[in-house]
């Protein structure tokens, strides 16, 4: 698995550390009425064209396969300073409110939360992904 290396040099993991991409990753969890996943697909792509008109980012949809209602949303952005300013322009939408009005309304109304929490995807830079110690 080419996720880490050994180094012992101080100087050498210093510069690696610095080199590294990192993009600001989104994750939510929640769970949809079995009967509206295409309801919230088409949430899901509208809201998706709105957020697309302010920042640059990707997003994917997990269903679990031992809990159908059950969906994991994970969203990359370029960084956190770029999401937070385009998300103040984007909740200002009304359509952006109204879409997660109807978000709220597919959900399962006895597991209506929404789980959210904030990572930092890291990148190794290509330039080490052939170096003979990245392991």
């Amino acid at each position: 698995m080419k996720n880490y290396f050994l180094c012992n040099d101080k100087l050498m993991a210093k510069y690696w550390l610095q080199e590294m991409i990192q993009v600001f990753v989104k994750m939510y969890q929640y769970h949809v009425q079995e009967d509206k996943v295409e309801e919230f697909l088409d949430i899901q792509e509208k809201a998706g064209a709105i957020y697309g008109r302010y920042v640059d980012f990707h997003s994917i949809y997990l269903n679990s396969k031992t809990d159908k209602t059950k969906w994991i949303e994970i969203s990359r952005y370029k960084d956190e300073d770029d999401y937070k300013k385009s998300l103040k322009m984007i909740n200002e939408q009304k359509e952006i409110q109204s879409l997660f009005k109807a978000f709220q309304s597919v959900l399962l109304s006895q597991k209506s939360e929404i789980s959210e929490e904030d990572f930092l995807e890291i990148q190794v830079p290509s330039s080490l992904q052939n170096d003979p110690f990245y392991y």
